[in-house]
């Protein structure tokens, strides 16, 4: 199986062009161990579509399928359109959370960054759980996949490695949620870091960029129809939500190398 590792941010996966096998779970989790198998944060399937341009279906590191990933969606439009699959600069991708729109900005012939229409961002009312005994106060939002947002005061001493995963398998979220972690440095600007339900700990997360944007307008912290950097471990994406909770985000796409299996 030949494969190209890509990233957006550092968020990093394995991308191939074909019909998913039917051991995929078993081959994202072989494939995706960053000792023994090639390293990633799961694998990506890209495919025709019938409905849109084409398809993509997302495998974490663990096996599990996602619905959707924004820093993904990136970089298989730089994918399609670099490997000469398309020469369209506006794309649709049919995903497991509905068709998104995809425009890349191409420079000398390659993609180097891409605008998503990534739908409406649904923000709930805040939760309070109970963590070990602990009380934290986090906001539900769905952007085709679900997530909790944490708004903190010190995001670099937050315990990512601990209270992610508590939160992740939370009986609040029965089938499992993403958890960010986020810090309000001023009106234009958040600090966010993520833990992936099915992966853990990534450089960046593309639908978490957009819902923790999406909170931060719900409580005050920051404004609709304004550009907000969100800065990721990985990188920063531009993510802007217009009245209506519509989502744009924009951020690179980058190629790492390519590869054959000799699984």
């Amino acid at each position: 199986m030949h494969f190209t590792k890509m990233h957006g941010l550092g968020n990093d996966y394995l991308y191939v062009y074909g019909e998913v096998p039917e051991d995929i779970a078993e081959l994202s989790v072989k494939l995706s161990e960053r000792h023994f198998g090639a390293g990633s944060d799961g694998l990506i399937y890209i495919s025709p579509s019938e409905i849109a341009d084409f398809k993509m279906r997302i495998f974490n590191a663990d096996g599990s399928e996602a619905k959707m990933c924004g820093n993904g969606i990136r970089c298989v439009g730089k994918y399609v359109y670099d490997k000469g699959y398309t020469d369209k600069k506006h794309l649709k991708i049919e995903t497991l959370s509905g068709i998104k729109t995809l425009d890349l900005n191409v420079s000398k012939g390659k993609v180097k960054t891409v605008s998503v229409g990534m739908g409406k961002a649904e923000v709930s009312e805040n939760l309070q759980l109970d963590i070990h005994g602990e009380s934290i106060i986090c906001t539900p939002v769905s952007v085709g996949n679900p997530h909790v947002v944490n708004f903190v005061e010190n995001i670099e001493r937050t315990p990512l490695m601990t209270l992610g995963p508590k939160l992740e398998h939370h009986s609040a979220f029965p089938d499992g949620v993403n958890v960010e972690f986020v810090g309000v440095v001023d009106e234009k600007t958040l600090r966010m870091r993520v833990w992936e339900r099915g992966s853990g700990v990534t450089m960046a997360c593309g639908t978490g960029a957009c819902a923790a944007t999406a909170a931060a307008i719900k409580h005050g912290y920051c404004s609709f129809d304004e550009e907000i950097s969100v800065v990721l471990d990985g990188g920063t994406l531009k993510i802007r939500i217009a009245p209506d909770y519509a989502v744009t985000m924009t951020g690179p796409a980058e190629m790492i190398y390519e590869g054959e299996t000799v699984l």
